[in-house]
This record gives structure tokens, sequence and C-alpha cells, in this order.
């Protein structure tokens, strides 16, 4: 034999693409299945934990090791678990109640309070997945919420259970599982009132499949529903009252100890920038300095007692962890002077998201806070004082 007559090697199969962000239920895969096996407690219909693992899940054992009450294949036989959201464990637990009850909940809060992220913890700690998902908008339509067809088999065939097309809230349904919705608010008010039905009833009918048992379509045991809304969103739709009954209201605040806020956002920021390629080389100096600035702008006032006339964009904790990373990314590929230049030029790029006069209120800032600062003798905010003409 030739060589031309060798036969082609075969094909090695391709790694799987590396994804950005895992979903929690693939990021957390470990402690859920600790969770599982380590809390045997009564569990509510469709849950993969109990509600106190779920609570524990998502606030962390406060950095103590549990332990399996049997050894299990494959797990290890103590963990302490992590938080994930930094807010009040009473808040989760509350969360928590209400879905075990089948309520709806919805979070409303500020922009970047990670009300996204505790819908999202809460779903996979529930029923194992987070991607029954709707996202709001003002071009959602209501079968984002209830159903639409395959149009080739609906023309083939006719209106048959084939040709049905599930919304993430219908499989929700089917399944006994959490839909989330998020920005529910951005939605129109006709269509947020299909859920209205939805979560009375806990059936969908489908009058092209008949009235018979095809044309019905009950929920089973487990199913609810996680909302998100924004208190200070344009543009949004206020819920009907109707709607808003069938829901459990839970408000998630910004962060109120600057500590924790500083540790949360260098974490983030750190992951941000390894998955970037690099080493996250930011001063806690500049973190800290970060931090101040979006909280005394967050309150109106500084942490001396000073007024600070606040802005109109949210300085969300979200934000400040986009600042941050940027920062670490500058300075791990953009290297060149003090990573602390760089501050005003993307602080200035936060304040300008929504209303020019913003412009105006940090440099009212920097004449104020930052001004008297430098004057006391502290060499960092001096050196941002003198960077004020960067904001222009």
């Amino acid at each position: 034999m030739t060589t031309t007559d060798q036969p082609a090697a075969a094909p090695s199969a391709a790694p799987p693409a590396a994804r950005q962000v895992l979903p929690a239920e693939e990021r957390y895969a470990a402690e859920l299945a600790f969770l599982a096996a380590q809390d045997t407690g009564p569990r509510p219909p469709g849950w993969a934990l109990t509600p106190r693992a779920v609570v524990t899940f998502v606030c962390g054992s406060d950095g103590e090791e549990l332990a399996l009450p049997e050894p299990r294949a494959g797990l290890p036989t103590r963990m302490a678990v992590a938080p994930k959201f930094v807010g009040e464990r009473a808040l989760v637990e509350r969360c928590v109640v209400t879905l075990a009850g089948e309520r709806g909940l919805l979070l409303v809060g500020e922009p970047g309070t990670a009300k996204s992220l505790l819908s999202e913890l809460l779903s996979a700690a529930v029923c194992g997945t987070s991607a029954l998902t709707v996202q709001g908008t003002a071009g959602t339509t209501e079968e984002a919420f209830r159903y639409g067809w395959n149009y080739a088999l609906l023309l083939a065939q006719g209106p048959t259970p084939r040709a049905l097309v599930d919304s993430p809230v219908l499989t929700a349904m089917r399944t006994g599982r959490v839909a989330r919705i998020e920005e529910i608010t951005r939605c129109l008010p006709e269509v947020q009132d299909a859920l209205v039905s939805l979560l009375s009833d806990r059936r969908v009918s489908v009058p092209e499949l008949g009235a018979e048992a095809e044309g019905q379509i009950s929920a089973a045991p487990g199913f609810t529903v996680i909302a998100t809304a924004n208190l200070r969103d344009r543009g949004v739709s206020e819920m009907s009252a109707a709607l808003k009954r069938r829901f459990n209201f839970e408000t998630v605040h910004p962060i109120a100890d600057p500590d924790t806020e500083t540790a949360l956002i260098r974490r983030q920021a750190v992951g941000a920038v390894q998955r970037a390629g690099a080493a996250f080389g930011v001063d806690d100096s500049v973190l800290d300095a970060l931090v101040t600035v979006f909280r005394d702008l967050r309150t109106g006032r500084s942490a001396e007692g000073w007024d600070v006339e606040r802005p109109g964009t949210v300085m969300s904790t979200a934000e400040a962890v986009q600042v941050a990373a940027s920062l670490g990314v500058a300075a791990a590929y953009l290297p060149g002077g003090d990573v602390l230049d760089l501050l005003p030029g993307h602080l200035l790029g936060v304040v300008r998201k929504d209303d020019p006069a913003d412009h105006g209120r940090l440099l009212g800032y920097w004449d104020g806070p930052v001004r008297r600062r430098a004057e006391d003798g502290s060499a960092m905010w001096r050196r941002l004082w003198d960077l004020r003409g960067s904001l222009r």
C-alpha cells in the first residue's frame, strides 16, 4: 500500500467551547450535590433541596463545615458552603418560604442590587435549573409567557400537541420548576396580564387543541415564578392590582456595610480580570477610594457627614464592579503610570449615562469632599483633587 492509500485518520473530537459565564447550577454543582445529600429533611413537592439547605446554599454556612450523615460516592464527607449573595439572611428566608408555598415572588429594588443573581441562585437550588427565563422588554409578547407554534408543523398537520412550542413559563409548569421573569415591568400591561390567570388557575388553556385534556395544561407540583423589577427604571409599565396580588414583594437593598461591599467588589473584579486572561493588579487603596466615591454619591452624604448632591444615575455595586474590573484590565494590558489616574475618567463614564447634569454633580463632589479630604492631608485624595481637570 502506498502512502496515498493510507486510510485517513479519524478526526479528533473538538474540545467543548469555553463559556464566559456558567449558570449557577453548573458553577456550584458540587455544593448543590453535597447539600442534597447532607440535609435529608422534608422537602416541598418537586424541590431538589430542603428549604433550609436552599438558604444555606445562598447565604453560606458561616464558615462551618457541614458533614454528611453517611458517606456518599463522589462526594466529600465535609464541606463549608461559601456565601453567594450579600444581603440579609431574613430576606432569603422569606423568599424561600414564599416559594415553598408555591406563591409568586417579586424581587424589587435599585438597579445593581443583585436581584437577578438572587433569582438565579434560588431557582438553581430549588429545582436544579435557572434556565427557564424570560427577559422582559417592551417587545416581549404573550407567547413568551404562554406558548407559540411551530408554523411548519401547524401548516402541515394543523394544531396538534407536536406543533405546540412551550414558553419557558409553560415548561416550568409542566415540569414543576421555577420560571424566572427578568424586568417584568418592562413588559406591556396586556402581556403582564397573561400571568394573572396562569398564577391563579395554575393551568393554561390551548383553545386550538379543543376543550379536552390536550387543551388543558395544568401546573405540576412545585411550579412557581420569580420575577424582578427595578424601582428606578424609566419607561416601565405599572403592574395591575390583580397581578400584584399574586406576588409576594421583597425589596433587595444596597449593601449597607462598606467593608463587605469592598470585599465583594474586589472578589468579582478579580474574577472578571482573570477571565480576561490577566492578574488583578489594583491596589486596595484605589478600591477603597472607588467604593467611598460610589457610596457617597449613592447616599447623598459622605462618611464624614458632608452633604453630597446625588446624581440621577444609580451608583450601584454592580457599576462599581465594572469600574474596578476596567481598572484591572487597564493595569494589566495598558500599563503606564498610576492606575488611580484612570479613576476619574471611569467615574465620569458612569455618571453620564442618564442625565447630562450629573457631570456637574460629579464636579461638585470633587469641589466638596475630594477637595476637603485633600486639604486634610491625604495623599491619595490630593492626587484625585489634582486630577479634577480630567473630568472636563
